[in-house]
């Protein structure tokens, strides 16, 4: 048996499909069980002790509580309107490119029991399946279904993700991760865990995800927080065309200088949500000229007065926010203007 749906529902949060269905413990353990390890830094297994009493469950028989798989479909090829068929064969097709949302504990438990004798490897084990259009609504999913369990962090959630699930081949710059530098270092590479960081502060809408004097499980309830109240998903803007802008622009050295600036880069991941239009439109030489005058404007500033960091992750964020006035500027009334928003 492969997977077999039941239903076919849609979930407007998200914008996804959501497909309900069973299969047997047989295909997930063939199947399924292998995508838990599709992350490089998924989340650890807990400790077995902790899943002793379901591994015996399962041998005695017992229903094992259903898990939830995710897959992009980026070319809406399934439908609330689809035929019942049409997105059973879909699933099965494209199983082995999915995740594992929920229940990785658990097919860890099932594999672990698949030999004891006498176990039914065709007893049925019920399935969600989240068909989702791009990889911003599966982080959603995802942070909304792991938050609270350990050791994996919204912060590391979307961290991993970063890595995993975009396609930095696709980009004419380099991104680099900690592994990679400790090897070898690439002049003029990107930092994938500046990415990230832009990826997060994309994501809950927020350049202020890191703050030493808050405890740090503290942070994380604070930013799955902010990710639960932000309208994540109102717009068009994606996070990998957010990375495709900064590929763009870092055609222009003066441009991919600043972005490589991380309190920048966090700053623009947020602010080119509200003026993509703008800043795609603008020539790359234009827009180095742009940061130029943000920097004349931005001296202004009294660096052993402030947070220098945190005021230029909020100034870079109203800067491309509002690019399209505050370009008209002179540095003297931009810096006017950063006065205004920094003086509370």
């Amino acid at each position: 048996m492969s997977i077999s749906i039941h239903t076919i529902n849609y979930d407007n949060v998200i914008k996804s499909v959501v497909l309900s269905g069973v299969t047997t413990y047989r295909f997930a353990i063939e199947s399924i069980y292998p995508l838990i390890n599709r992350f490089s830094a998924q989340r650890k297994l807990q400790n077995p002790a902790f899943y002793d009493r379901l591994r015996r469950d399962l041998v005695n028989g017992c229903i094992m509580p259903p898990i939830t798989m995710a897959l992009i479909d980026g070319d809406s090829v399934i439908s609330p309107d689809s035929n019942q068929n049409v997105a059973e064969a879909y699933c099965n097709e494209e199983v082995t490119k999915g995740y594992v949302l929920d229940g990785m504990q658990r097919l860890n438990a099932l594999h672990g029991v698949k030999d004891e004798p006498g176990f039914d490897l065709d007893k049925q084990l019920y399935i969600s399946l989240v068909i989702s259009p791009n990889k911003d609504m599966l982080l959603y999913r995802m942070i909304t279904l792991n938050n609270g369990q350990r050791p994996m962090t919204p912060r590391h959630q979307i961290e991993v993700l970063t890595e995993e699930l975009f396609d930095f081949e696709l980009l004419s710059i380099d991104v680099q991760s900690e592994k990679d530098r400790a090897e070898e270092i690439k002049r003029g590479s990107y930092s994938l865990a500046d990415i990230s960081k832009g990826y997060l502060a994309f994501f809950s809408n927020s350049v202020h995800n890191e703050n030493n004097k808050i405890i740090s499980e503290k942070m994380d309830e604070i930013i799955v927080e902010k990710i639960m109240s932000t309208k994540v998903f109102e717009g068009d803007i994606q996070f990998q065309t957010v990375l495709e802008e900064v590929d763009r622009l870092s055609q222009n050295d003066r441009c991919k200088e600043w972005l490589m600036l991380q309190n920048n880069l966090i700053g623009f991941c947020v602010g080119i949500k509200t003026s993509y239009d703008v800043v795609h439109h603008t020539p790359v030489d234009e827009f180095a000229a742009l940061i130029d005058l943000f920097e004349e404007a931005f001296k202004g500033i009294n660096a052993s007065k402030v947070n220098v960091g945190k005021f230029r992750r909020e100034l870079a964020l109203e800067y491309v926010k509002n690019i399209s006035s505050l370009k008209e500027l002179s540095a003297t009334s931009l810096l006017s203007h950063f006065s205004d928003k920094t003086s509370n």
